[in-house]
C-alpha cells in the first residue's frame, strides 16, 4: 500500500494528535475517526438522489406524516381554545387548514392559528 504526504495547519494537527491513541499511527487514527463519521446515519439522513429506489415512497410518507401532524396540531389548538371558552367554529377552521380572520374571541382575546 502506498503513502501520501499531506499538510495540516497547527489546529488540525493538534486535533488529530488529541484523537491519536498511543498504540496507533496517524493513518490508523484518521481511518478510525473517519469510519465513525461515515457510519453516522445522521450525515445522509433524508437524502435521496432523484430516481433512487425508495425516494418517491419516502417523499409520500413524509407528506402524509406532515399532514397528520398538522391535523393533530390543529385539533389540539381547537381543544385548547374550546377549553378557554372560545367558539372555534366561528374563528378557527382547524379541519380545513384555513387561517384566522383575526376577529376577537371570548373576553376580547384574539383567536386563530399560526
Amino acid at each position: 500500500m502506498g503513502t501520501k504526504t499531506i499538510g495540516l495547519d497547527d489546529e488540525a494537527y493538534d486535533r488529530l494528535h488529541a484523537e491519536k491513541r498511543e498504540d496507533e499511527s496517524f493513518s490508523d487514527t484518521v481511518k478510525r475517526v473517519t469510519a465513525a463519521v461515515s457510519s453516522d446515519w445522521r450525515r445522509g439522513f433524508g437524502k435521496y438522489a432523484d430516481g433512487e429506489p425508495g425516494a418517491e415512497a419516502f417523499a409520500e410518507t413524509m407528506d402524509a406524516v406532515r399532514r397528520d401532524h398538522a391535523e393533530g396540531t390543529a385539533a389540539s389548538h381547537d381543544e385548547t381554545l374550546e377549553a378557554m371558552g372560545v367558539d372555534t367554529s366561528e374563528h378557527y377552521a382547524g379541519d380545513s387548514g384555513s387561517e384566522t380572520d383575526g376577529e376577537s374571541g371570548a373576553e376580547g382575546e384574539t383567536t386563530g392559528g399560526e
